[in-house]
């Protein structure tokens, strides 16, 4: 139960450089956010309901991911016949999870909630970046998961550190690393695979490898409603 609480926790230059670096940067980001469906597209999405498994050492864990944009998410978690959730919103986070011990909603830590929050932007942190005062700066590129990738150093605006791998081909996010410090891990790796369009038109990859797990999404849906009621601890 340790790994599969870890595991849900984690749900969870010069001037002249610098002008060339930003142009090459804006190019890159550019596509990629045309390569989700353009830039009027990404900016229609107000809300997603996300409903997969995830497997956590042969274990299968039913989940279904709810968020409403800048308000909150809340990861319902069925195992073994037993529900919980996780919620955070900006300024808070709860856990219910009977299947860890835990016997009323507890209160994140602070590390936990910022770390969940930062999952309310639904654009990513790329789109728009300057705007939201984030920077961002192309190292080169280099090979992950066995493909050939623009890898960017975002430093956002909260001074959280994430780095991004994107397809040189597709455009899209391949993996990314956030610097943080979570359940005792310094770094917090995902991969990202099977892209697809949803009915909607969106494109979201349906597979999300993440510590100590895989999730499996077979269903999203976008621009749903949703009641703002469920961002609270039951």
């Amino acid at each position: 139960m340790k790994e599969m609480k870890l595991c849900l926790l984690a749900l969870a230059v010069f001037v002249s450089v610098q002008k060339i670096h930003a142009q090459t940067v804006d190019e890159i980001v550019n596509k990629y956010v045309d390569a989700l469906g353009g830039k009027e597209k990404l900016a229609s999405l107000k809300s997603v309901r996300m409903e997969g498994t995830l497997n956590v050492d042969g274990t299968e864990v039913s989940l279904t991911i709810t968020k409403l944009s800048a308000i909150g998410q809340r990861n319902d978690i069925l195992v073994m016949g037993t529900s919980g959730y996780q919620i955070f919103t900006p300024v808070a986070g709860w856990s219910f999870m009977p299947f860890l011990g835990q016997s009323a909603a507890e209160v994140m830590k602070d590390e936990e909630v910022k770390t969940g929050s930062s999952e309310l932007d639904l654009q990513g942190n790329l789109f728009n970046y300057k705007e939201k005062g984030n920077q961002l700066e192309l190292q080169g590129k280099v090979s992950a998961e066995n493909v050939d990738c623009f890898k960017i150093k975002a430093t956002l605006k909260s001074g959280r550190v994430v780095t991004y791998f994107i397809d040189s081909k597709t455009y899209f996010i391949v993996k990314s690393v956030v610097a943080q410090n979570v359940a005792g891990e310094e770094e917090v790796v995902n991969t990202y695979a099977n892209y697809k369009a949803t009915d909607g038109g969106y494109i979201f990859p349906f597979t999300h490898i993440i510590p100590r797990g895989e999730i499996t999404f077979t269903k999203i849906e976008t621009n749903v409603a949703v009641d703002e009621k469920i961002f609270s601890a039951n």
